[in-house]
């Protein structure tokens, strides 16, 4: 049975959301139709002491959507080629997302086809399990824009549903694509699955496990570094 995330789910440690965000569906309601994807990979970014988050340099326009309320999406346009689509979490005031990276395709998969084969090279026709592989093609396929940033992830038109699924096994592996912070393993994602991003990971990775959620913070942090 299809039920729509409450805000409550994102108001939690952040690991702890992108654990859960596994097995998930996003959904995105367009004038063009729906698509939605299962989602295989997320990837956890937090707080002002964790350089690859934005909020390292603490409040700033860009990144005023990640001390707002948890469950709202945060969609910025990375190294000029392409959206990336996060979901706010823990209390607000308390800067954190879960960036989603990959979904194994499930409603509009025609639609997605045609929307990552407008800006296709090469013609060649998109297996399903790469339409939304990779957080650039993910927001490409489902035709998320920066018109989707600060979206309420709780209302009807973007929306993160649970449909029951339970995907396994599941793995953690140090986050992938950034240049500092490459240390943590923050990376959450279904082991073995084809529509996981970069080097694929076996149920050998599962030993790479966080060490445990980050104490949450409950009030307004200090904003003596904010831009």
């Amino acid at each position: 049975m299809k039920r729509r995330l409450p805000r409550g789910f994102y108001d939690r440690p952040t690991l702890e959301v992108a654990r859960d965000l596994i097995g998930k569906v996003l959904v995105h309601h367009t004038p063009d139709g729906v698509a939605s994807g299962v989602i295989v990979e997320a990837e956890a970014y937090i707080g002002e002491d964790d350089p690859a988050c934005h909020a390292a340099a603490g409040l700033t326009k860009r990144s005023s959507v990640l001390y707002g309320r948890p469950g709202m999406a945060y969609v910025y346009f990375n190294y000029g080629m392409h959206c990336l689509v996060n979901a706010v979490t823990e209390a607000e005031g308390a800067p954190a997302a879960v960036l989603l990276r990959a979904l194994d395709p499930l409603k509009g998969v025609e639609l997605m086809r045609r929307r990552r084969m407008a800006l296709s090279r090469n013609g060649h026709e998109i297996a399903r399990h790469s339409l939304c592989r990779g957080p650039g093609n993910l927001t490409r396929a489902l035709g998320i824009t920066l018109e989707q940033n600060n979206t309420d992830l709780c209302g009807a038109d973007l929306l993160v549903e649970d449909h029951g699924f339970l995907l396994e096994p599941i793995a953690w592996t140090p986050r992938v694509g950034i240049s500092v912070g490459t240390d943590k393993p923050w990376r959450c994602v279904v082991a073995g699955h084809m529509a996981v991003s970069k080097a694929n990971v076996t149920r050998a990775h599962d030993s790479l496990r966080p060490p445990g959620p980050p104490r949450r913070t409950h009030g307004r942090r200090d904003r003596s570094r904010q831009v």
